[in-house]
């Protein structure tokens, strides 16, 4: 957490903050400082200047219509959470001079709520409903540089790019879907620099807690109706089954000892669910019912390079998806791996040439389930024993696009 917190009890906040506008003005410049940036704030301002932003001004705010906000609003899974949320910060937020702001996943903010005084102050740094606060559009701060480090995030006064956010502390903390994993949205607390308090993380801590805790309950309750509104036609089944939800989280089981959570299925796909072997899946109600298919039955896949990647089934259910590049990459190297498969830090070095690259690597194995289901496995990473799937380069290596040709011959 030390990296986290930009001060300790007892910092003396308007020493500390107008040696930090010191050190932003030199450091950015390109002078020295005897106070260097912590890692997180200089890995954020290298790439805020990447982008061509500059400190001495406000860059250009982009803010969305009320119309765009509120669909927004209704799309986001925080929709329901944020009535608790708004709760445990109005209590603090006047005798604490701080306001709260949640965001989506692209960095819009969608709520804000806390002190008035507060928020006037935020208009003016267009700091409000509908505006996209991403480290690319205004620089280094909380809600941006959590987003882009998907980690927690406390800046304080010149820590910020932009020279006009340095009378401002903010803290942020990414909020994730415990249906999917996924990253949906950041919740922020932020407020004048000299208010600035330690016990501030542990309340931005709390609000992620309880909002991440009532999108759970709220996925057990749904869980639950989609169970008993299912009981008639499961009370029917012969033979092991279960039933999951639309993100593949299991309502019910029926003869298997089943975990949490299977590959997401559809109708087109099989899906390979340990202890049961390949399944299909019929729609039921809100979710799907999983049931085993013939013991001899195998995913047979194509994986066609002879143009823009593309990945086809054959069988009683032929599908075909096209691939981006990478997603074409880590299917090949895990082709090449074999049964026993591979780890984060050695595709981060086949893909990337270093293994630091672990938490990109993670998003795109994700991303890459997302469109072709259980066909891959994690621990370790690898093709689904019931896959067999061959490569169609086209003509030859020359067909190939250049990129693969690194990642051929490694794993040839």
């Amino acid at each position: 957490m030390g990296e986290f917190n930009a001060i300790t009890p007892g910092t003396d906040l308007p020493r500390y903050a107008r040696d930090l506008v010191r050190m932003h003005d030199a450091v950015i410049g390109g002078g020295r400082s005897p106070l260097r940036p912590r890692t997180v704030v200089a890995r954020s301002w290298a790439r805020v200047l990447a982008a061509g932003l500059v400190p001495d001004r406000v860059n250009a705010r982009t803010v969305l219509p009320p119309s765009e906000v509120e669909r927004r609003r209704r799309e986001s899974p925080l929709s329901s959470v944020i009535g608790g949320i708004t709760q445990l910060i109005d209590s603090v937020a006047d005798a604490a001079q701080m306001i709260m702001v949640v965001t989506d996943a692209d960095g819009i903010v969608l709520w804000r709520a806390g002190s008035a005084k507060v928020r006037h102050r935020a208009d003016g740094l267009g700091f409000q409903e509908g505006a996209t606060w991403t480290e690319s559009a205004v620089g280094t701060n909380a809600i941006g540089t959590a987003l882009a480090e998907a980690e927690p995030v406390q800046l304080v006064s010149g820590e910020h790019f932009e020279q006009s956010q340095h009378p401002w502390y903010c803290t942020a903390a990414p909020v994730h879907d415990p249906r999917t994993g996924e990253l949906i949205g950041v919740v922020d607390v932020s407020g004048p620099a000299l208010t600035l308090h330690p016990t501030i993380t542990a309340l931005i801590g709390a609000a992620v807690r309880l909002a991440e805790g009532q999108l759970l309950r709220h996925q057990q309750e749904r869980l639950e109706r989609l169970r008993m509104a299912s009981m008639p036609a499961l009370s029917s089944l012969s033979g092991p089954a279960l039933l999951v939800d639309e993100h593949g989280w299991v309502a019910h089981a029926v003869g298997v000892a089943a975990g949490r959570r299977i590959a997401v299925p559809d109708a087109v796909r099989a899906v390979h669910v340990p202890g049961l072997g390949l399944c299909e899946a019929k729609p039921l109600n809100s979710g799907w019912l999983v049931r085993p298919r013939s013991a001899d039955d195998r995913i047979r896949l194509t994986l066609d390079l002879s143009g823009a990647p593309v990945l086809m089934a054959r069988g009683e259910s032929d599908w075909r998806r096209t691939l981006s590049t990478r997603h074409a990459e880590i299917l090949l190297l895990l082709h090449r791996c074999g049964t026993a498969g591979t780890t984060v830090t050695a595709l981060s070095e086949a893909l990337y040439g270093d293994p630091d690259h672990a938490v990109a690597v993670r998003a795109e194995l994700s991303r890459l389930r997302r469109v072709v289901g259980s066909v891959v496995e994690n621990r370790p990473y690898r093709l689904a024993p019931a896959v067999e799937m061959t490569v169609s380069f086209g003509a030859g290596p020359d067909a190939v696009d250049g990129v693969f040709a690194p990642v051929r011959s490694r794993h040839s």
